[in-house]
């Protein structure tokens, strides 16, 4: 008895330390790609009891799961954080946007690409029903220009972009740690006139509670990120 009850109390301050229980994190595979791997190991190894469980969504699975609590947390592309007032976005780093072609597109000759080129070009973007994100974003790209985007293909998935663009239906305009999903299957160039930068960093309800564990896997992010060094 008395055994079981020193075991129990034990639990207690474990789950209090956050060492136990399931943590829920969303995530976007793509943007999150530099961050996310070193900090699960770095996580895993510091709780190993804790067991992290991450869940590939677009932003508004995201939102909608930060709200019924199903997600603790979500590390992602955030845009446009003013638009979410019950949810706070923290930066992790920084990326430009680049323009992401394939190797046989005539631009992929230019060692930079001018925004006046890409405006002329088909583009091929998430879907908007599920990324209105990244929907905004490039409006707000072209508005320097006066002009539209020319979308000429959404995609449900960063796989699906990656093979409309080497099948040489498009281009796109991406944070550059594409590179490490899609290699050399496409071309990456800087872009001129675009002043915009993607912050990747945490997500988390205004009103919400993070357990110990979830704060412990926060901490970690922002220690894997400073290392990198912002772009």
């Amino acid at each position: 008895m008395l055994r079981r009850a020193d075991e129990s109390v034990k639990k207690v301050r474990a789950l209090a330390r956050g060492e136990y229980g399931e943590l829920h994190v969303g995530y976007a595979p793509t943007p999150t790609v530099e961050i996310l791997p070193g900090a699960l190991a770095a996580f895993q190894k510091a709780v190993p009891e804790a067991k992290v469980l991450l869940h590939d969504m677009s932003s508004d699975e995201i939102l909608d799961g930060l709200h019924n609590g199903g997600l603790q947390l979500a590390v992602t592309a955030w845009p446009s954080a003013q638009y979410h007032p019950d949810v706070e976005f923290e930066s992790l780093k920084t990326y430009p946007v680049c323009a992401a072609l394939s190797a046989s597109h005539p631009l992929a000759r230019l060692k930079t690409i001018p925004l006046e080129k890409i405006a002329v070009e088909p583009l091929i973007t998430l879907n908007r029903k599920n990324y209105p994100d990244a929907h905004s974003m490039l409006e707000n790209i072209f508005q320097s220009l006066g002009v539209k985007p020319r979308i000429a293909l959404e995609c449900d998935s960063s796989s699906s972009v990656i093979t409309a663009i080497e099948a040489g239906r498009g281009i796109t305009l991406l944070l550059p740690v594409l590179k490490l999903v899609a290699g050399n299957r496409l071309r990456y160039r800087p872009v001129i006139g675009i002043a915009e930068v993607v912050p990747v960093g945490i997500v988390r309800a205004r009103n919400g509670d993070v357990t110990p564990a979830g704060e412990k896997f926060c901490a970690i992010l922002r220690k894997i990120a400073k290392g990198m060094g912002h772009h």
